[in-house]
């Protein structure tokens, strides 16, 4: 066993002495330890709870002979960070996270490992901490949080953000703004729509690492605290069969979790993690791929914040086996790798077919192609993303005059104070991996759009990213980003934007000579940069690589 290197032997008696003075007995020593990284905070909603999940964990580990040992990680909360200066380390955070598991899961050396994630960047971050180790390791979620309900419709997150548009266009009053915000996170748990921490959730599910049920079922549901058990359980099989994630994450899971992405309909924000935990598992996952198999997979979902429909009711048709399953009818999902719980064909065929509304069949899906579309042209040779799944029909091809901004929080003014029209294109730069440093959310100013009913007029483009909570002709993840010397950098306000969703293009009506010039008069902003933010900056890749270090 692994855990023999700091416990195994004479030589070791004295790593044994302070083991015992955890209280370990005689037996506990001759077992396997197994680590428990659990992300538990008392300010993220999606983790509060998850002290008992762990311990749910920890019982299932004993159940089946193992001795567990729990510490925890940070996380951050996009909602909280969502529109200051702290959006800046969400993503950066991801990093963070991978790095310190793999500080303390080799300078403590033990046989396997549960994860115990449920938001956007840390799910991720100890994905790819899972890879570089390479332990026996499962997953299991804190699940997502129930929807809220106001005027006897539900809503989420993403609804409460528009909500402030709303207000600031007079189209509600601050009693209803109040009402809504006392209502719009009734429980703890990742919040309710297919934003970034579900979809990773349930990508997570569908790549293999985590049990059937991870992604959809409740946070409350006394079924979350069975799974976090049988995981508990479970890891102990996996360490016998000595499976690891990279014998899971092969090319072909990648596939599948591409696959259920595109057909969930999920935040944009996967192509981000998805490329960087390729990186970590060694697999060759390029923006071109993603492009390539959302052209042939069909969206099958709609999901809150496309629809009224939330994450719980897809639990309640099979939740993402059943996603799998309609796939699989088609050829789109191989069915015969393995996963921590047998084969994916075996997960499925528990599951119950697509009920053909929350689930529809391939024949009859919301759209022919996947939820997420890669855009290229002058903008963004390297690739930007869309989730197209949540954009009006009517501004799936659309042209309209730039309105520039460097930064996300004076978009915002310009936004709220009235100043963009119907027609226009704002443009948020400056806000990259590397320029914001940190590549902020622009959850704010998108939802400030939609709320004042600009939703189905205006368009943003940005070199940072957006929510899953999103909806609308939000185009991030710019590649090359402004501060590297990209297009988006050069662009000026009234020039036009063409926008064609449909046929994969983004492009400035500017000349390749005209734009020649402006880069010859081009300088980026300085930032005074102090702390890990800006070693971050220093060593941080693009959008289009996942905002990756290099290794």
């Amino acid at each position: 066993m692994r855990s023999d290197l700091m416990k195994g032997g004479p030589s070791r008696a004295p790593q044994r002495s302070l083991l015992r003075a955890l209280g370990l007995s005689d037996m506990e020593l001759t077992r396997p330890f197994i680590g428990v990284v659990c992300s538990k905070s008392d300010y993220i909603p999606g983790h509060k709870h998850l002290g008992e999940i762990a311990e749910a964990v920890k019982a299932g580990i004993r159940n089946a002979g193992g001795v567990p040992f729990e510490f925890e990680t940070i996380g951050v909360c996009d909602g909280l960070a969502m529109g200051h200066q702290g959006m800046k380390y969400s993503l950066c955070s991801r990093e963070l996270i991978a790095d310190s598991i793999e500080v303390m899961l080799t300078a403590h050396p033990l046989d396997a490992v549960v994860f115990i994630p449920n938001c956007d960047k840390i799910v991720p971050g100890m994905v790819m901490a899972a890879c570089r180790l390479n332990l026996p390791s499962i997953f299991v979620s804190g699940g997502p949080m129930l929807p809220g309900k106001h005027k006897d419709t539900r809503f989420g997150l993403s609804e409460m953000f528009e909500a402030v548009g709303s207000y600031a266009s007079g189209k509600i009053d601050l009693d209803e703004l109040t009402d809504m915000e006392k209502s719009a996170c009734p429980s703890c748990g990742s919040c309710s729509g297919m934003y970034t921490a579900n979809s990773m959730n349930c990508l997570t599910e569908a790549i293999g690492l985590a049990l059937p049920g991870n992604g959809s079922i409740p946070a409350v549901m006394s079924a979350r605290t069975a799974l976090a058990k049988q995981a508990g359980e479970r890891i102990m099989e996996l360490l016998k069969q000595d499976l690891r994630p990279k014998d899971i994450l092969n090319e072909k899971a990648f596939e599948n979790a591409l696959r259920s992405d595109m057909a969930l309909g999920c935040s944009s924000n996967t192509v981000l993690h998805l490329l960087a935990i390729a990186y970590e598992a060694g697999v060759n996952v390029t923006m071109d791929l993603i492009d390539e198999i959302s052209k042939t997979t069909p969206q099958l979902c709609k999901l809150n914040p496309a629809s009224e429909v939330f994450i719980t009711d897809l639990n309640e048709v099979g939740g993402i086996q059943s996603v799998l399953k309609e796939l699989a009818k088609a050829g789109l999902v191989h069915t015969d790798i393995p996963t921590v719980s047998g084969t994916v064909g075996e997960r499925m065929e528990h599951y119950p077919a697509a009920d053909g509304q929350v689930i529809r069949t391939v024949e009859n899906a919301f759209r022919k192609d996947g939820g997420i579309a890669i855009l290229k042209g002058n903008i963004a040779p390297e690739g930007a993303v869309v989730k197209q799944g949540a954009v009006a029909p009517e501004m799936m091809v659309h042209s309209g005059p730039a309105r520039c901004f460097n930064c996300e929080e004076d978009a915002s003014e310009a936004i709220l104070g009235g100043k963009i029209k119907a027609g226009d294109v704002v443009i948020i730069r400056y806000e990259g991996p590397k320029g914001g440093p940190g590549m902020r959310e622009m959850l704010q100013p998108t939802a400030a759009i939609t709320g004042m009913g600009l939703g189905a007029s205006v368009a943003l483009i940005t070199d940072g990213r957006f929510s899953g909570a999103t909806r609308g002709a939000s185009i991030g993840h710019v590649s090359p980003e402004a501060a590297a010397g990209g297009v988006i950098a050069l662009i000026e306000d009234d020039d036009i934007i063409d926008i064609n969703i449909t046929e994969r293009k983004l492009d400035v009506r500017v000349s390749e000579e005209e734009l020649a010039e402006r880069k010859k008069r081009w300088k980026a902003p300085e930032k005074e940069l102090t702390g890990y933010i800006k070693r971050y900056a220093q060593h941080v890749t693009s959008g289009s690589r996942g905002a990756v270090f290099e290794k």
